[in-house]
């Protein structure tokens, strides 16, 4: 049995409420001079409609109706084959995690006796899906328009879901980015499937071959194990620094294909007004090998000064805890821990951050970490590779004397 919904010409009154409650736009109300009290009927737009069940339950007529398996309860699975990752770019660069996601993804494609592919999404930028295909993809699905050129949540998850409603992957990785958390949840909602999101490890239970997503919960208190057992495809944002980035094979042979793109079909209702790129730093944390890194204990907006000109005689990074960010002394974009970015640095020097465990999952796969804090009991001391017990307005000062010293000589 297929996907079904369908309005009850005997129950529908017209009101609009549906309408007014389909977050998709699917439906509209029509006139009918036949009808012995001139009501309206609500009108269904297939092409648009994801059988979510909204405008069932803003019906108060009870006039609309959706089948049991509307909603891919009983979806034919041997259908879906493959391991896609979605390959995000951003002015033509494409991001790091795309790499990690690749590596991970072959692995899993090899359990599951299936291909690797990649779909790269932009304008211009067919050039690069060579070296999707030297980093593992196996084919590249290639939207190339101008209506890609900045992303924008509507006409990018409009042209994946139908790319994936026509191929039918079995597995879709995308990096838990901005870009990749804004518009997963859209994709999934329209292909109604289930989507996990900031994912710390993945794995491919062999027997039913669903995809064991594994993420932090409960503040990061406990590991929580996600199935999605009776839909496809199986969807997952993984975090950035969790996987190591797949090997370069210069001259790999892989399939790239040209998706058609039929710009009338791609609804946008948003308008695209301009970049701006943040300049607070001149080193992304993501890439950094060193990152100095601020908490509450840094106690004021101008102390992360003294971090910048720290990080900046170590060539390396600013970051900070979320206490620092809500205390608005530092931009959104540094902040580290389970609400923010995941890095790995070589060396991680934590200043004034007592290490709960929502800051310290996006951290701790740093090779060294030194803690510098008045409390030497709270965790990220107990934790660090090097505990500096003092205040920071003094010890920063000196290191960086050193260092000029050092530099001197």
């Amino acid at each position: 049995m297929t996907n079904s919904i369908k309005v009850l010409n005997d129950k529908c009154v017209g009101c609009g409420q549906c309408a007014g409650a389909c977050p998709f736009d699917a439906i509209s109300t029509v006139e009918r001079s036949e009808h012995p009290k001139k009501f309206k009927l609500a009108v269904i737009d297939l092409n648009k409609c994801t059988y979510c069940g909204t405008c069932v339950q803003a019906c108060n007529f009870n006039a609309i109706e959706l089948a049991k398996d509307a909603h891919q309860a009983g979806v034919d699975k041997s259908e879906y084959k493959g391991v896609w990752v979605y390959a995000q770019q951003r002015h033509g660069e494409i991001a790091g995690v795309v790499y990690e996601l690749l590596n991970e993804g072959k692995k899993l494609a090899k359990q599951l006796g299936t291909s690797l592919s990649a779909v790269l999404i932009g304008d211009n930028i067919k050039s690069n899906a060579q070296d999707l295909i030297n980093r593992g993809a196996d084919k590249v699905y290639v939207c190339d328009d101008p209506i890609f050129i900045e992303f924008q949540d509507d006409p990018y998850a409009s042209i994946l879901t139908q790319i994936i409603k026509k191929e039918k992957p079995e597995i879709i990785l995308m990096g838990a980015t901005n870009i990749g958390r804004s518009f997963a949840s859209r994709v999934a909602a329209r292909i109604y499937t289930g989507l996990t999101a900031d994912c710390t490890s993945l794995e491919i239970d062999p027997e039913t071959r669903n995809l064991q997503q594994t993420r932090p919960a409960f503040g990061g208190n406990i590991m929580a194990t996600i199935l999605t057992p009776g839909h496809r495809p199986q969807m997952a944002t993984v975090r950035h620094k969790v996987f190591k980035e797949a090997k370069v094979e210069e001259g790999r042979k892989g399939e790239i294909v040209d998706c058609k793109v039929e710009v009338a079909t791609l609804v946008n209702r948003t308008k695209f007004l301009g970049f701006i790129k943040d300049s607070s730093s001149n080193i992304n944390i993501d890439d950094a090998d060193i990152i100095v890194a601020g908490g509450r204990g840094v106690g004021k907006a101008e102390g992360f000064e003294l971090l910048e000109e720290l990080a900046e005689f170590l060539d390396g990074a600013v970051g900070a805890s979320r206490a620092a960010v809500d205390s608005q002394w530092i931009p959104y974009s540094h902040q580290i821990g389970q609400t923010g970015k995941t890095v790995a640095p070589k060396v991680y020097i934590a200043c004034g951050i007592s290490g709960q465990i929502q800051h310290t999952v996006g951290m701790n796969s740093s090779d060294i970490i030194i803690a510098i804090n008045k409390d030497a009991s709270c965790p990220m001391m107990q934790t660090a590779t090097y505990a500096l017990e003092g205040d920071l307005y003094e010890i920063i000062p000196n290191i960086i004397k050193e260092i000029k010293s050092v530099r001197r000589d």
